[in-house]
């Protein structure tokens, strides 16, 4: 569960980044965040992975109220939550199998527990015969699907998808569509940013706008823009 309550988020240029939002997003949701640039949503994100702090308000994950955590509980928050990136963030020095290996190091899972589970979250995101591939020599597609399968491998409760399909073509867009759907399917909560009127149309799913850093419209099986009846 995700609950913002009353939160506002003030830069030091004395920017509004959000103003008075609140909101709850159920276990195992699929929602859409819209808007256009400057909206709010980096800074709804930010605060979802504990990246920034509200100038006011609470923001709840699981139960835990991420702004009053001290800084050093925040890395076990963040198991309960994987992120998948625009532009991927590999480590290109390493293969697919040691990114995925690597973001289960970082909560230091045993030897044993990373070489029974890399494999499986592989198969999942469809790139067993990739396993060795370095990402220079993978499509954007299967990039991203390398950062799915990392934002997995942790089994967290929530993935949050920050412009997953924004550099990737029409095809393979629906193709990580259709796969983030089903791991929403199998119960995981995914919180989506995103530009694309399209994929928003096509999944009726629920939509939060932003706008000016304030909900402008919470509408379920929403589209990207609103039709008034």
């Amino acid at each position: 569960m995700i609950e913002f309550r009353d939160v506002t988020v003030i830069y030091d240029n004395d920017i509004v980044g959000l103003e008075n939002v609140s909101f709850k997003i159920n276990d195992g949701e699929f929602v859409f965040l819209v808007g256009k640039t400057g909206a709010g949503k980096s800074s709804a994100i930010k605060l979802m992975t504990g990246e920034i702090k509200p100038f006011a308000g609470d923001v709840i994950l699981n139960g835990v109220t991420v702004n009053t955590l001290k800084p050093k509980k925040l890395p076990y928050l963040r198991r309960s939550v994987g992120v998948v990136f625009q532009d991927f963030r590999l480590l290109n020095n390493k293969t697919v199998y040691e990114n995925v290996a690597f973001a289960m190091e970082v909560v230091r899972a045993s030897k044993k527990e990373i070489r029974r589970k890399v494999p499986t979250i592989l198969s999942l995101v469809g790139l067993t015969g990739r396993a060795q591939n370095y990402p220079s020599e993978l499509s954007g597609g299967e990039q991203q699907r390398v950062c799915i399968a990392r934002a997995l491998v942790n089994s967290p409760a929530i993935v949050i998808a920050d412009e997953p399909t924004g550099n990737l073509d029409v095809e393979t867009a629906d193709e990580i569509m259709k796969l983030l759907m089903e791991i929403n399917r199998m119960g995981t909560t995914i919180v989506m940013v995103t530009h694309s009127e399209r994929i928003v149309n096509d999944a009726h799913r629920r939509v939060i706008q932003l706008e000016s850093g304030v909900i402008v419209r919470d509408e379920v099986e929403g589209g990207y823009s609103y039709v008034p009846a």
